[in-house]
């Protein structure tokens, strides 16, 4: 069996980014499982597992237009510091799901304090990050017609959502 649109594949996984320095990584004896076609990767790894076999081996860099994006400089704010006045202890770093434009949620990250305003960012933090995978495919299987409905996997007991 090879990685393919509704199947559920289950993959160990380090990710890099171009110095080296390690981003995150899968937990040992416990793989990443994703459903393959539904979206819940990026994309630039998604295409580089089609096809794969269990027990295959490689390596991919994934560029930011096929990972989170560019960074852009309009996703960063400065907003008056009276509107986080409810927040006790603010500091750079703290994320907040903010509403959007289109009625949908966005996350924000706070990147500098100051008396008079508060800068956010609205980049994903790996935004303009080229990133560099080791993969090991260690399982693949069909998808129940339940987890296709769902977009994602369950597990061995099912599922609670």
């Amino acid at each position: 069996m090879v990685v393919a649109k509704d199947k559920v594949v289950a993959i160990d996984y380090t990710l890099r980014d171009s110095e080296g320095q390690i981003l995150d990584q899968s937990d040992a004896g416990r793989p990443l499982s994703y459903l393959h076609g539904a979206g819940m990767i990026i994309e630039g790894l998604e295409s580089a597992l089609e096809g794969k076999a269990t027990d295959d081996q490689f390596q991919v860099v994934v560029e930011p237009a096929d990972a989170y994006g560019e960074f852009d400089d309009g996703l960063r704010q400065q907003v008056p510091r009276s509107q986080f006045d409810d927040i006790e202890d603010l500091e750079v770093g703290m994320q907040f799901r903010v509403n959007t434009d289109e009625d949908e949620f966005t996350v924000v990250t706070v990147v500098e304090i100051d008396d008079e305003e508060v800068t956010v960012d609205g980049n994903h933090q790996l935004a303009g990050v080229t990133l560099h995978f080791d993969i090991k495919v260690r399982e693949i299987r069909d998808a129940t017609r339940e987890e296709i409905e769902h977009g994602h996997p369950h597990g061995p007991g099912g599922h609670e959502h």
